[in-house]
Formats: structure tokens, sequence, C-alpha cells
């Protein structure tokens, strides 16, 4: 309402209607100013998710070229000093198609497809590609194996072993490992992969026999549960040494004569960090 000098006379003033400025009215009513801001907004809204699709496409698309090009030139090709190049076209689909960057730390994603080790908290590392492929290949895995895993880390392993095989279980003795271990392979999809949090120098008797064990953790000897719970004409591929010395990696091939009925083969040097666990000294 406006007051009309020195008599009492009114006048309505349209809702939207102000005296101080000219421009007013507008020339829509305010249900469409509001419907043409929600356009607005969706507009908006479906360009962002345009743009973050675009940027999230391109991120992968590169990531997929680093693991190309880490499985040709790191793992593919000869690496000299008697470590051969994998040829399993089986393992280096494996390699190419399993997202490394996503078992390390946020902040050495960057990194993931470097050939060496990341760290990956409490002391522990996962190896080099190589590394993974070669004791993959080792293991001369098939679809129908159950597979024992010594050592899950973050998860890599298992992830590369799964596609491979039948069943993968996995040990991880450092408990916060494990149980982020297993979320992530479940998230990912991984669904022939079963993690336990225990000592894996005594395997896994209710789950043995298995076609193949891998240990990615270095002992001073092989422990005498994991042969007993391989199967006649079973592989296990583990690393063998002392921290701070040369460890060599070995493979394990088990007869069908029992527990000593053993063929072991040396096969190059190796760095890895420490089995744990293992029997106690009183």
């Amino acid at each position: 309402m406006v007051y009309n000098g020195g008599g009492c006379a009114f006048r309505t003033i349209a809702r939207w209607e102000n005296p101080m400025n000219p421009r007013w009215p507008p020339t829509c009513s305010w249900r469409e100013s509001r419907s043409k801001t929600r356009i607005r907004a969706l507009v908006y809204l479906c360009s962002s998710l345009l743009v973050a699709g675009f940027l999230f496409a391109q991120g992968e698309e590169n990531l997929r070229k680093r693991r190309e090009d880490m499985v040709q030139t790191q793992i593919a090709a000869p690496r000299g000093r008697g470590a051969d190049g994998v040829q399993d076209s089986n393992v280096l689909d494996s390699m190419r198609k399993t997202p490394r960057h996503r078992f390390v730390p946020a902040e050495l994603v960057p990194y993931a497809y470097d050939d060496r080790p990341v760290p990956i908290g409490h002391g522990q590392t996962i190896s080099q590609p190589y590394i993974v492929a070669k004791m993959t290949e080792l293991l001369e895995p098939k679809r129908e194996h159950q597979v024992l895993e010594i050592g899950s880390g973050s998860g890599y392993q298992a992830a590369v072993l799964s596609p491979l095989v039948a069943q993968v279980y996995t040990i991880e003795i450092i408990e916060p490992l494990g149980i982020a271990a297993r979320q992530r392979l479940a998230a990912l999809g991984y669904k022939n992969v079963e993690v336990r949090v225990g000592d894996g120098y005594f395997g896994w008797p209710e789950k043995a026999p298995f076609d193949g064990i891998i240990v990615t953790a270095a002992a001073n000897h092989i422990p005498p549960a994991l042969i007993e719970q391989l199967k006649p004409g079973g592989r296990m591929v583990i690393p063998v040494g002392n921290p701070f010395q040369t460890q060599m990696l070995m493979l394990v091939t088990k007869g069908s004569k029992g527990p000593r009925d053993l063929k072991v083969r040396n096969l190059m040097p190796v760095a890895f960090v420490p089995l744990v666990g293992g029997p106690r000294s009183n």
C-alpha cells in the first residue's frame, strides 16, 4: 500500500512492484522465475556431470595406458640377470586389467605403476609389478585351482590371481591391513577371494590342500605346514632368506611320495619384507 499525501487515499502495489527501482515490476511471475532458476540449475548440474565424466574417462584412459606400458616395458620384456620376461598371456592380461592404483595409498597413486615396490603402511609394501607377475606365472595357475597366498598386504596379488583360478585364500597377520584388504577386494568385485586375519606361517589347514601356494614375504626356511598343505604335484613360490641379506626366490614342487618328496629350484635374488609370525621361542 502507498499513502497518498494529505488525503487518506491508498493504492495497492503489485506484489513485485518496487517504487524505488524503475526496472520493476519484472516481466514474469514469481512462479515462472522459479521455474527458470530450476532449469538453469539442472543445466548446470548436467554440464558439471558431463565434465566430471569426461575428466574421469580421461583419467581412466591414462591409467589404462600406464598399465599397458607397465606390461610391455617392465613385465613382458626380458630384464637380464636370469630374470626372463613373463610370457603367460593370461597372466599378462590380468596385470593389464587389475587396477594397481586402487591398492596403494591415495598419496602414492602417481607411483603405482612405477617399476618398484610401493609402501602400503605398517612397514609393508606391494611388490614391483614384474615380481607379482613372475610369481603368478611360476604357479602355473589354472581355472580349477585353489590357491593360498601368505601375506595379503593390500590385496593386489590376490586380485591378480582372482581371474586365473577358482578360489584364492589369503592370510594377513597385520589386522588393519587384512581388514582393509577384505573390504577393498569386496568393493572391487573380487568374489572368489577370501581374506583371513591370522598367522600365515601355519597356512590354512581347513581349506587345504592347495594346488598352489604363493608367499609374499621372506622366511628363513620353508614352513613345514605349507609343504604339508600343498597337493601332490602342487607348486609353491616363496622367497627364502634373512632380512638385509640376499634372499632367493624359490620354486618348490611337491611329488606324490609325501612331504619329503620335494623338488626345490633357486630362481633369482629378490628383496622382500620378512615373514612375520611362526613358532615363538620360550
